[in-house]
């Protein structure tokens, strides 16, 4: 059925808007349409503005429009806080198995996760999720997880503990598996921190790779005491 064009619906008020429909027959609302364009101007105005702008603006406004954008900029500041919010983790969160697909591949669009499989009694482990809280502090934007290997993957094999899978979007980025990679228990939280930094798990703010240094001393007192060896001599392990 053919609605009323005179109708005061919201569809109507776009229509008219638009231009689709005429504006009202009633006289009066000639008046009454020429406030909401200049009303509409104003709100124009002030919802393209950043909240330091209505600031700056706050004289031009009627009394009526003050109103509107107090609200407008309580509305602001909410989206903005919870923007904020959206995005901080903060903490390694413990998850299973189950949790998997929500926490690791729904993990959201930009999101960086870091997880960390490991077994309660195996010294390296305890010293990894110490060093990742301290990081998870650090980069409240990266999602840190850690899940008891078992639980997450059966039979995972201990030889391979610890192991850090890196993430993004679902997406494998890296992974650092068996205590090898990680140094033993010499690992101190900013080498961790330069292996996730990566593939770009966190951004960090150290120059160089912290383990590098320590490397090229180890290297060269080797490099000393060693007598030279014939090349090819090495067995794989």
């Amino acid at each position: 059925k053919m609605q009323d064009p005179n109708a005061d619906t919201e569809w109507n008020d776009i229509l008219r808007r638009k231009g689709i429909l005429p504006p009202k027959e009633k006289p009066d609302d000639e008046e009454e349409e020429e406030q909401q364009v200049i009303q509409q101007s104003v709100v124009k105005t002030y919802e393209e503005m950043t909240l330091d702008e209505l600031h700056e603006n706050e004289d031009e406004f009627s009394e009526e429009d003050e109103r509107a954008m107090e609200m407008y900029r309580q509305k602001r500041l909410a989206e903005w806080k919870a923007n904020q919010m959206k995005n901080v983790f903060g903490e390694v969160k413990e998850i299973s198995g189950q949790d998997y697909i929500e926490e690791v591949n729904k993990a959201g669009q930009g999101i960086w996760v870091v997880l960390h499989l490991y077994k309660q009694g195996i010294p390296l482990c305890s010293l990894i999720n110490q060093h990742l809280t301290v990081l998870a502090r650090k980069f409240p934007q990266t999602k840190f997880l850690k899940s008891i290997s078992t639980t997450c993957i059966p039979n995972y094999p201990d030889r391979n503990l610890p192991t850090i899978f890196v993430y993004l979007e679902g997406e494998m980025k890296a992974q650092f598996i068996g205590p090898l990679l990680f140094g033993g228990m010499n690992l101190k939280v900013e080498e961790l921190e330069w292996m996730l930094a990566e593939p770009g798990a966190v951004k960090t703010d150290l120059e160089e790779n912290p383990r590098k240094q320590i490397e090229d001393k180890l290297m060269s007192s080797i490099r000393c005491s060693l007598p030279t060896q014939k090349d090819g001599d090495s067995d794989d392990d």
